[in-house]
């Protein structure tokens, strides 16, 4: 896998045109773009057609919760589709993840399955809100043993979880991460591209391939930026960086 491959660039524009012209400003720094629900509800699944007419990969972010059998058909259609790459929500439970990973199994595409754990935006307070006992980092850990289980492709968390990710799954298992900002976890709360935004756990590029991460899901600090392609390629850049210092270290 090319290291630009490892950038999924998210589309969370209101509209085709606007995400035609990311695309386009974008050039060949980018392969994979994610396609999550304001773009799919405002354009419908042409937009993931057009993409993957065009040689693009798709990562249909729509986080599919619901009973298995319902969540079995929206695989199917989403493979039909041509996606690479899906997501469903491990709060789903084991059937439902069983479910769908059967089901993507069967079609001709063959789609990656990824169990979102926990959203990025929630901390360990809101986890208490929510009326759960354990930290982030343990119901992050103990979805995704289950999603494995379940035989999910990969999971969708933080890269602040990526490195216990790792030591508890093994390397043959994948590890998403949105949440990447250029400055990592001193970053002030609000702001634009840079800075925290709405997310509570971020690192930067670099740091979540440190930590484990194997793909990058990247937005703002892309869409926002006065170059996107030129924001994309340093990204790239840092990615390989992060490759290089890690094989250094490999016995």
């Amino acid at each position: 896998m090319l290291n630009r491959d490892r950038l999924i660039v998210a589309l969370d524009v209101p509209s085709a045109s606007k995400a035609r012209q990311v695309v386009q400003s974008i050039g060949e720094a980018a392969t994979t773009y994610k396609v999550g629900k304001q773009l799919f509800t405002a354009e419908g699944p042409q937009i993931v057609r057009d993409l993957v007419s065009s040689g693009r990969k798709v990562f249909l972010d729509l986080k599919f919760h619901d009973i298995p059998n319902t969540v079995a058909g929206a695989v199917r259609a989403a493979a039909e589709l041509g996606v690479s790459m899906l997501t469903v929500h491990a709060l789903g439970g084991g059937a439902m993840l069983k479910a769908a990973t059967q089901a993507a199994a069967q079609t001709p595409a063959k789609p990656m399955v990824l169990a979102v754990t926990v959203l990025t935006s929630l901390s360990d307070t809101d986890l208490v809100e929510l009326g759960f006992a354990s930290r982030v980092i343990d119901h992050v850990v103990r979805l995704a043993a289950l999603a494995r289980d379940a035989g999910c492709g990969g999971v969708v968390a933080s890269a602040l979880e990526a490195h216990q990710l790792r030591r508890e799954l093994g390397s043959n298992f994948s590890i998403v991460t949105p949440g990447i900002r250029m400055g990592g976890p001193s970053l002030p709360s609000v702001g634009k591209g840079g800075l925290r935004d709405d997310q509570a756990r971020v690192l930067t590029p670099k740091e979540a391939i440190a930590a484990g991460a194997d793909y990058l899901v990247v937005g703002r600090p892309i869409l926002e930026a006065a170059e996107p392609a030129r924001a994309a390629n340093e990204i790239v850049r840092e990615i390989e960086e992060a490759e290089l210092a890690a094989a250094t270290v490999r016995p």
